[in-house]
């Protein structure tokens, strides 16, 4: 999320944000913007990541504004109170993006908070294709078949074979994109769709940059017109998304090289 910073700084100024939840650790990277930013208004940053690397405890040990909790993002919020703002970058599947956002539905009523949550990955890959980095840990009702080594293009909806987008056994794909319970993107429309239907309006911004990002908010929450002031212009904004299609082009390009040149 680090290339969206200065967003992301703006708009938790903009809602006075102090407490932060952050599901997934990016050290050196957006995790370092967010202490800075705790550590100049006196808040308190979470970073929520079951296995980071010995560097990432080391840096939180030397920092007595951040906290670091040993968990899978559902398992960690019964640890978590009154938190302004929510980063989720964890897994991105439906199963999991789903079941967070319902989480911080839940937290952010018992705490009296608006809803305040800003998600990477909204747009391709995995916006509408299921990602697993921990297969097991899917219910088998919500998992869909997948693979581990074959890659997703653009416009493809089955996988490729040593193409494209590919875990390389870190992490695997649905085999198909799209229809139901599919992707991060997919588990956000449900779940503004199921609120909006419970009678909460909710207001989303996409910006269509680096593989998406997407922020999500409580429409009478007191900050929302001016945050909705910022994220206007980048809203679904059709050169960014231009841009990011010529970048993802390009991108797809080197890893077919480097494929060719391994092969």
């Amino acid at each position: 999320m680090s290339e969206f910073s200065d967003i992301i700084v703006n708009a938790m100024n903009i809602a006075n944000v102090s407490e932060i939840a952050e599901i997934g650790a990016e050290y050196g990277g957006m995790t370092s913007i967010l202490a800075d930013y705790v550590e100049a208004n006196d808040g308190h940053l979470y970073s929520i990541d079951p296995a980071p690397k010995r560097e990432f405890l080391d840096w939180v040990a030397a920092h007595k504004k951040v906290t670091h909790i040993a968990k899978p993002s559902l398992d960690a919020f019964a640890k978590l109170k009154n938190i302004d703002l929510w980063l989720v970058d964890g897994d991105h599947n439906w199963f999991t993006v789903y079941h967070e956002l319902k989480a911080i539905e839940e937290a952010s009523t018992r705490d009296k908070k608006p809803f305040f949550a800003i998600m990477h990955d909204v747009c391709w890959p995995a916006a509408h294709r299921d990602m697993y980095y921990a297969p097991d840990a899917i219910p088998d009702e919500y998992r869909h078949n997948y693979c581990m080594d074959s890659g997703a293009k653009p416009g493809q909806s089955g996988l490729l074979r040593e193409q494209g987008m590919r875990g390389m056994g870190h992490f695997g794909w649905a085999l198909h994109e799209g229809g139901e319970r599919n992707g991060v993107k997919c588990a956000v429309v449900d779940f503004i769709n199921e609120a909006e239907a419970n009678g909460r309006a909710m207001a989303y911004a996409e910006i269509p940059a680096v593989f998406g990002l997407g922020i999500l908010f409580d429409v009478d929450a007191p900050w929302a017109g001016q945050l909705s002031d910022l994220l206007v212009p980048f809203h679904d904004n059709p050169l960014i998304a231009k841009l990011e299609q010529n970048r993802l082009a390009n991108y797809l390009t080197v890893l077919d090289w480097q494929d060719g040149a391994i092969g």
